[in-house]
C-alpha cells in the first residue's frame, strides 16, 4: 500500500477487535509485556479493566487500507485509581472551578506503572507524522466523547520530549530502580555499600535461612494454573491488609496472563516446610525485570525485602539483566540501593483555567524534584562503579 494512502482512524472498544498479530507487529521484539496484546486482552476479558470498573477501552488505531500502522492503548477513565501518576488534587481543583474532571482519556495501560512505548508505530513508518496523528486522534476523540483532558502515562523519555514539543504539560516523577552496571555476583552489589549498610542487607537477607524459609523463582514451563491462583491469593492478601488496598484484578486476569504470556511471567515463592507462605508475581524481558504484586500468608521479619528485592536482584545479576523496576513507591527501596529514576507523563486539559493551574503546579513540583533526588541519592549511598578490586577493574571482589 503506498505511503501516501490516506490514514483511517478506528477507535476500538476492546483490544480484541484487532488481531493480536497486527497489534504486536507494532512492537519491538523485546517489548515490555504491559503493551502486548495478550496483556491488555487479559485486563479487559477478565473484567479487570472495563467500563464497569472505570476503565472504558478507547484504543486509537490508524490504518492504511487493511494494514494497522499505528496504535495507542487508551481508556476513558471515571476515576484516578490504578494509574500511579496521582492527580486527585487536580480533580478537586476542577470541582472547585465547576469543571467535570471525569471522564478523562488516558493513553496507557491499566494498573501498570511502568515506562513503555505508548505511541506504537509500525516498522518503516514516518514516526513523527504518525505520533502527531495519534495525538490528534486522542485530543479530538476525547473532546467528542465528553472527556475533560488527555493524559499520556509512563511514555518513554523520547515520547515525552515529543509530547512536550506538541504543547502538552510534562510531569516528571520518581520511581526507584535497581541498575546493573556490570555486576558479576551479588557480592559485587553488596560491595558498593558502606560496612554498616552492607551488614544490614546481609542480616535481612540471611533471616530467611534462620526462619526455615527457602526462596525460588518459577518461570517458563514450570508455571501452572495453580501458580496463577496462588498469585491472585498473594495479591488479595496485600490489598486486604492495607486501608488503601483495593482489589481491582480478578482471578481470570491471572489465569489468562499465566496461560498467554508464559515467556514474560516469573513467580518468586517463599517456601517453609510443605507450604508456600509468600510470593511475588513479576514480569520480565531479556533486559528488565518488573515487580508487580506481592503477598504473604504468614508474617516473618524481613520476608518482604527478601521476596520482593534481594532474591530478584541476585536473579537479575545471574541473568545479566540491566534494570529491575519494582513498581511504584520507594522509601524502603532507597536504602537498599534502588536509585531515583525519572518517569514521565504528559497532560492536556481542555479548560484553560484548570490547565493553567496544573501547569503552574507542575512548575513548582519540578523545582522540588532536584532536592528530592539529591536526598534519595544520599540515602541510597552507593559507591561509584567500578570499584577498585572488582571484576570490572580486573581484581578480586571485596565484600
Amino acid at each position: 500500500m503506498p505511503a501516501d494512502t490516506p490514514l483511517r482512524l478506528r477507535i476500538l472498544e476492546a483490544v480484541t477487535d484487532v488481531p493480536a498479530a497486527a497489534w504486536d507487529a507494532l512492537l519491538a521484539p523485546d517489548a515490555p509485556p504491559f503493551v502486548r496484546h495478550a496483556w491488555l486482552a487479559a485486563m479487559e476479558e477478565s473484567g479487570s479493566a472495563t467500563e464497569e470498573t472505570g476503565w472504558a477501552p478507547h484504543h486509537l488505531t490508524l490504518w492504511r487500507g487493511q494494514k494497522l500502522v499505528a496504535a495507542a492503548p487508551a481508556y476513558r477513565k471515571f476515576h484516578s485509581m490504578g494509574e500511579y501518576i496521582y492527580d486527585f488534587g487536580w480533580a478537586d481543583a476542577a470541582a472547585r472551578l465547576g469543571v467535570e474532571y471525569y471522564p478523562k482519556l488516558i493513553v496507557g495501560g491499566p494498573l501498570s506503572p511502568a515506562t513503555v512505548p505508548r505511541l506504537l508505530i509500525g516498522p518503516g513508518e514516518d514516526v513523527p507524522a504518525l505520533r502527531r496523528a495519534l495525538l490528534t486522534a486522542a485530543t479530538e476523540s476525547a473532546r467528542e466523547s465528553g472527556c475533560s483532558s488527555v493524559h499520556i502515562l509512563y511514555p518513554t523519555a523520547e515520547e515525552a520530549d515529543f509530547l512536550e514539543g506538541e504543547g502538552l504539560a510534562r510531569r516528571i516523577t520518581l520511581q526507584f530502580h535497581w541498575k546493573n552496571p556490570g555486576y558479576q555476583s551479588y557480592d559485587d552489589y553488596l560491595a558498593r555499600f558502606d560496612s554498616k549498610r552492607r551488614n544490614q542487607l546481609k542480616r535481612e537477607r540471611g533471616a530467611a535461612a534462620t526462619q526455615g524459609i527457602h526462596l525460588r523463582t518459577v518461570r517458563g514451563e514450570e508455571l501452572t494454573q495453580a501458580h496463577a491462583k496462588r498469585a491472585y491469593g498473594f495479591y488479595t492478601s496485600t490489598c486486604e491488609r492495607h486501608a488503601w488496598g483495593q482489589i481491582q484484578l480478578t482471578p481470570g486476569f491471572f489465569a489468562r496472563v499465566f496461560k498467554n504470556l508464559p515467556d514474560a511471567v516469573e513467580m518468586v515463592e517463599a517456601v517453609k516446610g510443605p507450604k508456600v507462605i509468600a510470593g511475588a508475581f513479576n514480569l520480565a524481558t531479556r533486559e528488565r525485570l518488573y515487580g508487580r504484586y506481592w503477598g504473604a500468608f504468614e508474617e516473618h521479619p524481613f520476608l518482604h525485602f527478601h521476596v520482593c528485592l534481594y532474591h530478584s536482584v541476585e536473579d537479575c545479576i545471574r541473568a545479566g539483566r540491566k534494570v529491575f523496576e519494582p513498581g511504584a513507591g520507594g522509601e524502603h527501596k532507597v536504602s537498599r540501593g534502588f536509585e531515583p529514576t525519572a518517569v514521565h507523563s504528559a497532560h492536556l486539559i481542555f479548560d484553560k483555567r484548570l490547565d493553567g493551574a496544573v501547569r503552574h503546579f507542575l512548575e513548582r513540583e519540578h523545582l522540588r524534584l532536584a532536592p528530592a533526588v539529591e536526598e534519595a541519592e544520599r540515602i541510597c549511598g552507593l559507591k561509584p562503579w567500578p570499584l577498585a578490586g572488582s571484576p570490572a577493574a580486573g581484581g578480586a571482589t571485596g565484600t
